[in-house]
C-alpha cells in the first residue's frame, strides 16, 4: 500500500512537471510577442488532368519570426481562379516549423471542373494573359491551446507556364 501511494506522488510528478514543460513552450503564443507565421503558396503542380478529375499538389511555405518552433495541426483553403472555385478542403498533415525558420509543405487536391469547363476554357484560350487567383485559409498551430492564423493572398498565374507544349 505504502509502495502504490509514493508511485502515485511520483508519477503526479511526473505528469505536472510535463505539463509545466508543455504549457511553457506555449505562453508566447498568449503573449504580445508572438508574431503570426507567414504563409505562402508557393507552386502549383499538375499531377492528372483528365475531364473529369483535376489533382494538383499545392506547395506552402510558412515562415516562423519566432523565437519558438511552431507545430502546425493542418490547414485549411480555398483557392479560386478569377471566379472559379478551383478547390477548397482541409489539410490534417502535423509537422513542426523550426525557430526563425521556415518549411515547405505539399497539400494534394483533387478537384473536378466539369461545372465550370466553359469558364476554364475561355481563360486557357490565351494561354499568355495572365489569370487572377485567390488564396484563402486558416493555419491550425500549437499543441494544446492552438491559434487560428488566417492567410489571404491574390496573385497572378500565366497559364501558358503550366500547359505542356
Amino acid at each position: 500500500m505504502f509502495y502504490q501511494a509514493q508511485m502515485i506522488r511520483i508519477l503526479s510528478l511526473m505528469v505536472f512537471l510535463g505539463m509545466g514543460t508543455a504549457l511553457s513552450g506555449c505562453s508566447t503564443w498568449f503573449s504580445n510577442s508572438f508574431e503570426d507565421p507567414d504563409v505562402r503558396l508557393v507552386d502549383v503542380n499538375v499531377v492528372k488532368a483528365k475531364l473529369l478529375e483535376q489533382r494538383f499538389i499545392l506547395r506552402f511555405r510558412i515562415d516562423n519570426p519566432n523565437d519558438v518552433s511552431l507545430p502546425v495541426r493542418g490547414l485549411n483553403y480555398v483557392v479560386h481562379l478569377n471566379d472559379v472555385l478551383l478547390a477548397d478542403g482541409e489539410s490534417e498533415v502535423w509537422f513542426t516549423v523550426p525557430a526563425n525558420g521556415h518549411l515547405e509543405f505539399d497539400v494534394p487536391v483533387r478537384t473536378n471542373l466539369w461545372r465550370h469547363v466553359r469558364q476554364v476554357v475561355k481563360l486557357l484560350e490565351n494561354p499568355d494573359e495572365p489569370i487572377r487567383y485567390r488564396l484563402r485559409g486558416e493555419v491550425k498551430t500549437g499543441l494544446f491551446f492552438g491559434r487560428r492564423v488566417h492567410m489571404a493572398r491574390n496573385g497572378e498565374i500565366i497559364p501558358g507556364d503550366y500547359l505542356p507544349e
